[in-house]
């Protein structure tokens, strides 16, 4: 089996990006998905970190694609990561893609000293993550009503000082080190709505 390099995007991969979320997000009708002009938009705007745009390559081809952006946590201003978009290309999905751009983007996260990430997504799948209902932090957002689908992760501290995200991700199969119990001397996330960036408009 070819090995899976878990890496952050290059600009070189933008345009392998771009056809990998129009291939994942394909409308019939065949619109620009709005997850393409989403991290477009996002790619100029403040709330981007390069570090967290994570890619999976298996032989030259990028297969799995991850990106966690700043948003936050009003009225205190508390900084969080929204997870999403998360895309594996459609002929190559359920091989466990996915789990490994995602595992490899919140292991970035944490050695980056990030304490918080939230997302809309499916419970049964992003449970394997450490994610819960978001309720049960008080966070609300524009799709909070939507209930367990609005979702959040505490991250770990980090072990030590930030470590490039490229040494983080690692390769396939390596720990993800980002789930698990809040540590005591980490800070605890407010309460509170979270607002997100003007790019996620689009959406």
């Amino acid at each position: 089996m070819t090995a899976v390099r878990l890496r952050p995007e290059q600009p070189s991969d933008v345009p392998a990006i771009r056809r990998l979320l129009a291939a994942a997000f394909a409308h019939s009708d065949n619109r620009v998905p709005a997850e393409v002009r989403l991290v477009d938009a996002l790619r100029v705007d403040d709330a981007w970190i390069p570090e967290l745009s994570i890619v999976a390559e298996v032989g030259g081809e990028i297969l799995g694609y991850a990106l966690l952006s700043r948003v936050r946590v009003d009225p205190a201003g508390f900084p969080a990561l929204c997870l999403g978009p998360v895309a594996v290309r459609p002929d190559r999905q359920r091989a466990g893609y996915g789990s490994d751009v995602v595992q490899a983007a919140l292991s970035a996260a944490t050695e980056l000293g990030e304490r918080l990430v939230v997302l809309l997504g499916s419970p049964a799948y992003y449970r394997r993550f450490g994610f819960f209902p978001a309720a049960r932090l008080g966070l609300t957002s524009p799709w909070s009503g939507l209930g367990d689908p609005w979702q959040a992760l505490l991250l770990p501290a980090s072990a030590g000082d930030a470590a490039a995200p490229s040494t983080a991700a690692g390769t396939a199969g390596s720990p993800a080190g980002a789930a698990g119990p809040p540590a005591e001397d980490a800070p605890v996330p407010p309460s509170g709505e979270v607002t997100f960036p003007g790019p996620w408009s689009l959406v």
